[in-house]
């Protein structure tokens, strides 16, 4: 990468957090002990890189990318809770929930939910990116994060358990749960650059091909990958009887899918002037992942 956008949005997180000199401490520091806990960073990279690929500028593309990284990071606090998936690892850490407890938990993830919004809307961001480009991303961010985006993936993947769900329901619950707030993060990129129709398009489309091959990456890794390598418990599909890429096509044919998937995604960004060469790097990288 030509910049560090991880440590960008790292260091813009912790100051669009609230002071935990309050007597709510306990769940600011909660929403940042999740916040801070690390990870690829993969949404807020590909919202400054599209960004930067329209001829956005750091500033406009930061809050945007924050945003979309306090839904991911809320999202995961409220996986990992007892009613959900029960995982007691994050990341390599204890979940939010072993931490703080659950209640604390819930509330941490209401408040990074809400967050995300108030960031894209504040006066700062407003003031860099313009008022429609800020309604434009409130938009886009709360229709894929929410009951037909990855709340509804969610939901579904909880109705599948125990069911043997089909290729289709899977298609379906993939898309929305894993692809859908990838696809937002490339879509904002191009929002927050002020990016024409045509570019946001190619954008999404891309967005949605890396993060169906993403969520195929992931089914792999948890059958052939360790909780060491991968930060938290492998296995729990399985343990969970949920369907996944691997229990109903196998191995082999999920990797020739996220092969597939990859190359449609890379030619999905000849829809852009400027240079395509690291996005496309990044998506070949992501198939290639193993944690």
């Amino acid at each position: 990468m030509s910049k560090d956008y991880a440590k960008i949005t790292e260091n813009a997180l912790t100051n669009y957090l609230p002071s935990a000199d309050c007597r709510e401490k306990k769940l600011i520091d909660a929403m940042a002990y999740s916040l801070e806990a690390g990870g690829k960073r993969v949404r807020p990279y590909l919202v400054f890189s599209f960004n930067s690929l329209c001829g956005g500028s750091e500033e406009s593309a930061t809050a945007f990318a924050c945003a979309v990284e306090m839904i991911h990071t809320y999202s995961l606090i409220h996986d990992d809770l007892p009613c959900m998936d029960n995982d007691d690892l994050r990341r390599g850490k204890p979940s939010n929930h072993k931490v703080f407890g659950e209640n604390i938990a819930l509330l941490a993830g209401d408040a990074l939910l809400t967050l995300a919004f108030e960031t894209l809307t504040n006066e700062k961001t407003v003031k860099i990116c313009g008022t429609p480009a800020c309604c434009r991303g409130v938009s886009v961010l709360s229709k894929y994060a929410g009951a037909t985006g990855m709340i509804g993936g969610q939901v579904i993947d909880l109705m599948s358990e125990n069911t043997n769900a089909p290729i289709e329901v899977l298609r379906e619950m993939d898309y929305k749960k894993t692809a859908c707030l990838i696809k937002a993060a490339c879509e904002l990129g191009c929002i927050s650059a002020g990016a024409n129709d045509k570019q946001i398009k190619a954008a999404s489309e891309f967005g949605e091909c890396i993060g169906i091959a993403f969520q195929i990456q992931d089914d792999i890794l948890d059958v052939t990958s360790s909780d060491e390598e991968l930060g938290k418990p492998v296995g729990s599909d399985a343990e969970n009887s949920k369907s996944t890429y691997v229990s109903l096509l196998g191995i082999e044919k999920c990797r020739e899918l996220v092969d597939e998937l990859t190359k449609k995604a890379v030619n999905a960004l000849q829809g852009f002037d400027g240079d395509t060469t690291e996005l496309g790097d990044f998506a070949y990288k992501l198939a290639k992942r193993n944690k």
